[in-house]
Protein backbone atom coordinates (compact mmCIF):
# COMPACT_ATOMS: atom_id res chain seq x y z
CA UNK A 1 0.00 0.00 0.00
CA UNK A 2 1.23 3.98 -0.88
CA UNK A 3 1.75 5.57 2.64
CA UNK A 4 3.08 9.60 2.35
CA UNK A 5 6.45 10.23 4.20
CA UNK A 6 7.76 13.32 4.83
CA UNK A 7 6.25 14.30 1.61
CA UNK A 8 7.37 11.42 -0.31
CA UNK A 9 4.91 8.58 -1.70
CA UNK A 10 6.33 5.21 -0.64
CA UNK A 11 5.71 1.53 -0.87
CA UNK A 12 4.85 -0.76 2.42
CA UNK A 13 3.82 -3.71 3.19
CA UNK A 14 0.10 -3.74 4.57
CA UNK A 15 0.52 -5.20 8.22
CA UNK A 16 2.87 -2.07 8.56
CA UNK A 17 3.13 -0.58 12.23
CA UNK A 18 4.29 2.80 12.91
CA UNK A 19 7.83 0.37 14.24
CA UNK A 20 7.73 -1.29 10.87
CA UNK A 21 8.46 2.07 9.26
CA UNK A 22 11.19 3.30 12.03
CA UNK A 23 13.10 -0.04 11.75
CA UNK A 24 13.31 0.28 7.76
CA UNK A 25 14.29 3.70 8.11
CA UNK A 26 17.11 2.57 10.30
CA UNK A 27 15.82 5.02 13.21
CA UNK A 28 15.26 2.21 15.68
CA UNK A 29 17.61 3.33 18.55
CA UNK A 30 16.65 7.02 17.99
CA UNK A 31 14.58 9.25 19.41
CA UNK A 32 12.42 10.46 17.37
CA UNK A 33 8.75 12.46 16.80
CA UNK A 34 6.52 10.62 14.84
CA UNK A 35 3.01 12.30 13.48
CA UNK A 36 0.14 10.49 11.90
CA UNK A 37 -2.25 12.54 10.11
CA UNK A 38 -1.65 15.39 11.79
CA UNK A 39 -1.50 13.24 15.55
CA UNK A 40 1.54 12.69 17.69
CA UNK A 41 2.11 9.04 18.18
CA UNK A 42 3.52 8.67 21.44
CA UNK A 43 6.56 5.93 21.82
CA UNK A 44 4.60 3.69 23.80
CA UNK A 45 2.06 3.46 20.23
CA UNK A 46 4.28 2.81 17.89
CA UNK A 47 4.31 -0.86 18.05
CA UNK A 48 0.97 -1.47 17.86
CA UNK A 49 0.01 1.76 15.55
CA UNK A 50 -1.04 -0.31 12.11
CA UNK A 51 -0.54 2.29 8.79
CA UNK A 52 -3.72 2.07 6.69
CA UNK A 53 -3.05 3.02 2.99
CA UNK A 54 -3.15 6.65 1.88
CA UNK A 55 -1.75 7.84 5.57
CA UNK A 56 0.66 10.80 5.57
CA UNK A 57 3.56 10.52 8.22
CA UNK A 58 5.98 12.68 9.38
CA UNK A 59 9.06 11.18 11.26
CA UNK A 60 11.79 13.39 12.37
CA UNK A 61 14.64 12.62 14.78
CA UNK A 62 16.90 14.58 16.53
CA UNK A 63 20.78 15.52 15.70
CA UNK A 64 23.48 15.99 18.86
CA UNK A 65 25.75 18.57 18.07
CA UNK A 66 28.10 20.78 20.14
Amino acid sequence: MQIQLNGDNIEVQDDASVATLIARMDLGERRVAVELNLEIVPRSLHAETLLKAGDRLEVVHAIGGG
